[in-house]
């Protein structure tokens, strides 16, 4: 049994704190995704929906106490709640574990950096690097959200920088 606190406070096998039916049934929608896809285990779904909408600005496409999936532009990810996972092969990689991810850029084409800098700094978010022209074309911004997955929001540069170029 997790700690109290800890956001894992399993109660039973498949603790679901959804009331109701989702927006679409799960073998559906599972069956509907293609390619690679995103998928973040959080401690709190209406905090990193907060988040994504505020500093990533991503569209809600369905939330609830369990699960949520989100838009921004082309991208779409998936959010389950610690809970929900209390009969799956990662619940003991989630106990205790203060920060998430470490190690994977969650990369965001598309969303301006500036913007997601300012409304992270404004939510008293970690920016672990300000909005900056990087070499390889894009500006980004590296900024954590509640649960500690790296979140880079970039958009190409007007006028990519030439390395060769001396900068004064």
């Amino acid at each position: 049994m997790a700690k109290q606190g800890s956001g894992l406070d399993f109660l039973g096998e498949g603790m679901k704190k959804r009331t109701g039916d989702p927006w679409m049934p799960a073998p559906r929608y599972g069956q509907s995704l293609k390619g690679l896809t995103i998928n973040l285990i959080v401690r709190d779904v209406a905090r990193s929906v907060d988040f994504a909408r505020r500093v990533l600005g991503a569209a809600v496409v369905y939330a609830d106490a369990d699960f949520a999936v989100l838009r921004q532009g082309d991208a779409e990810w998936m959010l389950h709640a610690d809970h929900s996972y209390s009969d799956h092969a990662l619940k003991g990689s989630l106990v205790g574990g203060d920060v998430r991810g470490i190690g994977a850029e969650l990369r965001l084409h598309g969303r301006d950096p500036d913007q997601a800098e300012a409304a992270a700094r404004a939510r008293g978010d970690t920016v672990l690097a300000g909005a900056i022209d990087k070499p390889h074309g894009l500006r980004e911004a590296y900024i954590l959200d509640p649960d500690g997955y790296c979140w880079v929001p970039d958009r190409p540069l007007e006028a990519p920088i030439n390395p060769l170029q001396r900068r004064n």
